[in-house]
This record gives C-alpha cells, sequence and structure tokens, in this order.
C-alpha cells in the first residue's frame, strides 16, 4: 500500500486528534467528516480565519457597567471630603496659641516635577523660631501677601529674583508686572476653598527609606492630589513644618526608635522621653496660610485635633472639609505604599490612643 505524500501526513495526524475528541469539547465546533477535503480544513499555508463561537457562549445579553468593589479609581478624580464645622464641636479641642505668629515670606521658586506638574516653593521666616518653613503651593490662584508687597529700594531684578513675579520667567524678561499684582491688592483669592495639607518634617520617612511609619507616601499623595486637573482651579497648599518627630527633634526621635524596639509604641516612647505624646503646634501653619490668602480650606488629615488646631484662635481659616488620608497600602491590598509590621502598629497606634479618625473600611 502506498503511504500518503508527506504533505498531507501532519494534516491527517491534525484531522485525526480533532475527530478523536468527545463533542462536549466544543459543541459550537463540530467534527468534521471523514470525507472532508484536507486541504481545505487543515490547510497549513494559508489557514482560515478562526472560527468564533457564538456571541451567547461568550457573553451574556447584559453585561454590568463595573465589577462591585473592583472599580479602577480614577488618577484625575478630586478626593471626596467630609463636611466638618469645628464651631458646633462640644468636644474638649487642642490646646491653641493665644496669638498667631508673625511670618514673612522670603523667597519663592518655581519647580518642576518627576510627575510632570509645577508648583511653587515659598520660604517663610517667622518671630517665634529661626526654622525656614516652608508652602508648596499647587495653581496660580494662590499667592503671597507678604511675598508681593513692594520693599524699598528694589529693582524690577530683584523682584523677580524673589519670586514676586506674575507670570512665568524667561530668559530677557525685565518686568515683575507688579502693577497686575496692585490691582488684586497683593493676591488673587481662590475661588473655592482649597486642598490644604499641614505636614509636618519627617526625615527618616522622607530621606531614608524607614517603613516606621507612612509620613513619605502621605506627602507623596497630598502632592499627587492637589496636581490632577480638576484641582487646577482651586490650586493647593501643602504646609511643610520643621516640627521633627512631632517636635521633639531628630534626635529624640531616634531614641524614641530605640525605645519602640524594646517593646514599646511611638505613643509611650515620646513620654518615656519626658516629651509629650505629640508636641507639634500649629499657629505658624494658620498665619502662612493667611499670608497665602487662603481662609477656608478642604484639609487632607485624620487628625481631629488638627482641624481645630489649624484654624487659629479665632477661626481665621475655617475648615469646610476633611478630607481622609487612607494608607496606600491599605487603599492597594498591599500593592503599592509602605508594608511592614513596625506601619501597622504605628497606625494602631494613631487609632488608638490619638484618635485618628481612620479604619481599614474606608
Amino acid at each position: 500500500m502506498q503511504s500518503p505524500p508527506s504533505s498531507e501526513r501532519p494534516e491527517r495526524a491534525l484531522k485525526s486528534v480533532f475527530t478523536s475528541l468527545p463533542s462536549h469539547i466544543s459543541p459550537a465546533l463540530a467534527p468534521q467528516s471523514d470525507n472532508a477535503d484536507p486541504e481545505s480544513d487543515f490547510n497549513l499555508h494559508e489557514p482560515e480565519p478562526r472560527r468564533q463561537p457564538p456571541a451567547s457562549l461568550i457573553s451574556p445579553a447584559f453585561t454590568p457597567p463595573a465589577t462591585p468593589g473592583n472599580a479602577t479609581p480614577n488618577p484625575n478624580r478630586e478626593p471626596r471630603g467630609i463636611p466638618v464645622d469645628t464651631s458646633k464641636s462640644t468636644e474638649q479641642g487642642p490646646q491653641l496659641v493665644e496669638t498667631l505668629p508673625e511670618v514673612f515670606c522670603a523667597v519663592r521658586a518655581r519647580i518642576p516635577t518627576v510627575t510632570g506638574s509645577e508648583m511653587f516653593l515659598h520660604l517663610y521666616q517667622n518671630n517665634v523660631d529661626n526654622k525656614e518653613h516652608l508652602a508648596i503651593v499647587f495653581g496660580s490662584a494662590i499667592r503671597s501677601k507678604s511675598l508681593d508687597a513692594p520693599r524699598p529700594g528694589e529693582t524690577e531684578m530683584d523682584r523677580m529674583i524673589r519670586g514676586a513675579y506674575v507670570g512665568r520667567l524667561h530668559p530677557g524678561r525685565t518686568n515683575s508686572r507688579i502693577e497686575e499684582i496692585k490691582q488684586d491688592a497683593g493676591v488673587q483669592s481662590a475661588q473655592a476653598a482649597p486642598l490644604v495639607r499641614i505636614h509636618s518634617e519627617c526625615y527618616t520617612g522622607e530621606t531614608v527609606w524607614s517603613s516606621r511609619c507612612d509620613c513619605g507616601s502621605q506627602l507623596d499623595e497630598a502632592a499627587r492630589l492637589m496636581s490632577v486637573p480638576s484641582n487646577a482651579r482651586t490650586g493647593g497648599v501643602i504646609i511643610y513644618l520643621r516640627q521633627e518627630g512631632r517636635g521633639i527633634g531628630l534626635g529624640e526621635k531616634l531614641k524614641a526608635y530605640n525605645l519602640q524596639d524594646l517593646g514599646n509604641d511611638t505613643y509611650e516612647a515620646n513620654l518615656l522621653l519626658r516629651h509629650p505624646a505629640d508636641a507639634r503646634s500649629y499657629g505658624l501653619a494658620t498665619a502662612m496660610l493667611l499670608d497665602l490668602g487662603v481662609d477656608s480650606c478642604r484639609l487632607l488629615t485624620n487628625n481631629p485635633d488638627k482641624l481645630r488646631a489649624v484654624e487659629g484662635p479665632n477661626r481665621e481659616v475655617v475648615v469646610t472639609e476633611r478630607v481622609p488620608m487612607i494608607p496606600l497600602a491599605w487603599k492597594t491590598g498591599g500593592k503599592q505604599g509602605v508594608r511592614s509590621e513596625e506601619v501597622e502598629k504605628y497606625l494602631s497606634t494613631k487609632i488608638e490612643k490619638f484618635g485618628h479618625l481612620l479604619s481599614r473600611g474606608e
């Protein structure tokens, strides 16, 4: 018996495999009969388009718009806030400064960021300490009154060098456009309450990659929220206060870390070092916001004491909404953000002992 040409053997072998499969494997693709032309059904050189099963086998007639609980967050959506009114609170609030300190913006500069957005970094001086506190401002609607105010004997170049100009600097520019600033009385008010984050310096969490806290990721998230296009109209401000370790300084903070490794939490460690559990003050933040023309804001925080403290002794700045700061690791199921045994204990202490408004269900 003469064997079939070698070119037909692969087709016969494939046909044998397909015809030997039980019918329940693919009801939409019935096996072909033995009389089918192998050249037309199993042409390996010029294959026909694959037959598609009926649409009813692929998808039901109605497809839900989204899988409940698994929707992808919109990175350009403004954060949702919770309306607040501290004037109606019956709880005892934090101790406030009697009078706000005097602040003075010495210089600002445009900072292009690695994400493609831009912000203006403002450096502040004050009459209560010798530290250089910062305001990170997003958007063009928020300006510093003390920076824009004319200074005796300065030239237009002096004004541009210290950042008191309108628009954008470019080679050959010679005018700060001070007349436009004067027409706006030194500040352009935002049309609505901007996002504000009061952030205390954390060298360990922001610079040396510590996983004992989530301060670095909170700073990143605040900047991201203020950079989204939908927030461009109102802008945003991060007040960066130089009060490391909840006000006890870096050296004492490192001692507190050692006490934590000995079994104490962050609250207990500060007390064992004879410091308050939280020694921070927010009078400078209030004064800086007022200098920036911000008298109402949506505050990014989980700390209920900060809501009232930032408003000042006479509610000079009114917090209209609290925008929760959910840890990124919680929002992403541990795929992003800070993940460690230490940070989980840190967050638990903030909830249980500092009263932070935070839960995994948010």
